[in-house]
């Protein structure tokens, strides 16, 4: 029973090793697997605690209906 756990206890120990001769390198991989991950977690958390996206911004201005009326002063003759 105890060969069953000891791949899992090997590569704890392959971790806990590599973290601390290669930091940077175990660092940047943990957060690449990490990134991933709560990408497809986080939008259904922030959901269930009630979040609702923003309203859109508008993307034009809305005209009045009346007919437009020429500029006049400031030098706009």
């Amino acid at each position: 029973m105890a060969s069953l756990g000891a791949p899992f206890r090997r590569t704890y120990r392959y971790l806990q090793r590599q973290a601390h001769e290669n930091p940077v390198i175990f660092y940047s991989v943990v957060l690449g697997t990490v990134g991933p991950v709560l990408a497809v977690a986080v939008p259904p958390i922030r959901e269930s605690f009630g979040y609702r996206p923003a309203e859109m911004v508008p993307t034009s201005y809305p005209l009045p209906k009346r007919p437009r009326r020429p500029v006049q002063g400031y030098d706009d003759e």
